[in-house]
This record gives C-alpha cells, structure tokens and sequence, in this order.
C-alpha cells in the first residue's frame, strides 16, 4: 500500500531541492516513489503542476520491447520495435497514474502565493535513511495518508532540523 505525503515549503525552489534529494535516495533504493510532483501556488496566485514522472518514456519503453518481440515473429525487429515504441508512449502519456490532478490543484489553493509543496506518492520507504537527508530542508506536512503516529514523527524530524 502506498503512503502520499504533501509537505509545504515557502518557495518552489526548495520543494525542487528536496525532490531532487528524494530522486537520489531513490535511485539508492532507500525509498520507491510511485510518483512525485511539486504543486506550486505562483504569486498571482494561479496553481502550476510540476510533473517529475515521465510516463510517456516508460510505456515507450515497454512498447518497443514488445514491438521489437512481436516484430521478430514476423522477420522485422526494427519496424515493431519503433511502432511499439510509439504505440506504449502514446498510451503512457495519456494515462496519468498517480495522484490525481484535481487533488493536486484542491492542495495548492491551502499555499500561500509564493510558496510550493512536495507531494511524494510513496511505495516503500526505509525511514531511517530518508529522514536525515529531507528533514534538514524543514517544511510543513499539509496532508498525509500516514497514521497519525507516523505523521507527527515525520512532522517533528522536519520542524527540529528546520531550527
């Protein structure tokens, strides 16, 4: 079961920031996102989404692997690897998995102009790791589906550090 976490920061270049420390634990496997997007309240106060998943790569991915197998069958690798290429990017750039966008945009109407939240749909994570690297960046959790036990440790690493 996947967990989502919606942490504020004053300014969309330190929710940028800890994004991009959540990419790097997770490329070190300490973490397993199934998505993650910055939702950022600009001063006008229009809401912008900042999409960090790229699901159009990824069904293109999967498209040309199998594209490339169905193609071998009938003597012409190549030719079903790039329409399965193209058929998979197609399918993944018009599925949105993730969190939905209107949630989204129901969240950045709570920030204040200016300022921008992290939003992390988390899969997996090993606490104990992800904690000293994000918790230094402070921040305000402005909605979780954690238990409240785990909500207010994550809100307590994230206000000490912030000191």
């Amino acid at each position: 079961m996947s967990n989502l976490i919606a942490i504020a920061y004053d300014d969309v270049g330190r929710a940028r920031h800890v994004l991009d420390v959540v990419h790097e634990l997770a490329v070190e496997h300490a973490i397993t996102l199934e998505d993650a997007v910055i939702v950022e309240r600009r001063p006008d106060g229009k809401i912008k989404l900042h999409q960090t998943a790229k699901p159009g790569a990824i069904g293109a991915a999967g498209g040309a692997l199998w594209g490339g197998l169905i193609g071998l069958l009938f003597l012409a690798p190549l030719v079903g690897m790039a329409v399965g290429a193209a058929a998979g990017g197609a399918a993944g750039a018009m599925t949105d998995l993730g969190v939905d966008d209107r949630f989204l945009r129901r969240l950045g109407e709570e920030l204040a102009p200016g300022a921008a939240a992290a939003i992390l749909l988390v899969r997996d994570a090993t606490p104990d790791k992800v904690l000293p690297r994000v918790s230094p960046y402070g921040g305000r959790i402005i909605h979780t589906s954690l238990s409240d036990e785990a909500e207010a440790h994550l809100q307590e690493a994230l206000t000490a550090h912030a000191r």
